[in-house]
């Protein structure tokens, strides 16, 4: 039996991603991951209520932008206030796409990588 633990997703510019996913989500850090030679680090974020957790890492390496390419893997997210997250998302600009029809929207991290933003259906 497996059960999820956490995604990763690798980003550019941490302290801009963790900004992000705070005011675009309310996802805050559990825990970090800094090896004593700062080549890289992993933040660990948290809804508050679910185990699953998302982790950035972050490689001191790293000169440019990632190339996410023809990558469409995505995370969803669910929002107990969907018309408020929606004019949220919508002020902060980082609305990518949207279908009316199904009920859903896209948001874009400062990486480019989506994220599905679907009602909470409770």
């Amino acid at each position: 039996m497996f059960t999820f633990a956490h995604n990763n997703l690798n980003v550019f510019d941490l302290e801009k991603s963790l900004d992000f996913y705070k005011k675009a989500l309310g996802l805050t850090e559990q825990r970090r991951i800094v090896p004593p030679d700062g080549s890289f680090i992993i933040v660990y974020l948290t809804d508050g209520k679910t185990p699953h957790l998302l982790e950035l890492t972050w490689l001191r390496d790293r000169t440019e932008p990632y190339n996410l390419g023809d990558n469409e893997i995505h995370l969803a997210f669910t929002a107990d206030d969907y018309d408020k997250a929606h004019a949220m998302h919508q002020e902060m600009g980082c609305i990518c796409f949207e279908n009316p029809d199904m009920g859903i929207y896209f948001i874009a991290d400062p990486d480019g990588y989506w994220l599905e933003v679907i009602p909470n259906k409770e």
